[in-house]
């Protein structure tokens, strides 16, 4: 299926609890703002009123968003993946060949995509530039602040 979303299990009990909160405690938290907003009045010109019915309308589509994701969610730990190349789901290690630093990246898809917990998305230029490749292998990935060069130290799969 081409419209598939590929996550990891983690990435995926993520959505769900996201979902469930949106549809739980947001929406109780702006059916009572709504509720005390009416009680104020003239709704007619109530902002209080209007920013909630916003705040609503945000959430509803919010949820339906990641009710439509997460119908067509495909799990890549089941996937039969080879393990000696850079591909979803892979951890790779590698040297950064003109600071000589080590970086470690999960490739994701952007779903799950994270800068604070070093998830980079498949389709970003670094995730584009490191499918395929394999351990050992150095490469050029062209970013919009010029060119990196790396070298592929080790690749593993959590």
């Amino acid at each position: 299926m081409a419209n598939e979303v590929y996550l990891t299990r983690a990435g995926f009990h993520k959505l769900q609890t996201q979902l469930e909160t949106l549809k739980t405690t947001e929406r109780q938290k702006i059916a009572k703002a709504i509720g005390e907003a009416r009680a104020q009045g003239d709704i007619s010109e109530n902002a209080e009123y209007d920013a909630a019915k916003e705040a609503q309308a945000h959430n509803e589509s919010r949820i339906a968003e990641l009710e439509g994701k997460l119908a067509l969610v495909r799990i890549i730990e089941n996937e039969n993946i080879p393990s000696d190349k850079i591909f979803i789901g892979a951890i790779v290690t590698m040297q950064d060949l003109d600071n000589d630093e080590e970086l470690t990246y999960m490739l994701v898809s952007p779903e799950e995509a994270s800068y604070e917990e070093n998830k980079i998305s498949i389709y970003s230029p670094i995730g584009k530039g490191l499918m395929g490749h394999k351990a050992g292998e150095s490469l050029e990935i062209k970013v919009p602040a010029g060119i990196l060069k790396y070298k592929i130290k080790n690749i593993k799969r959590p």
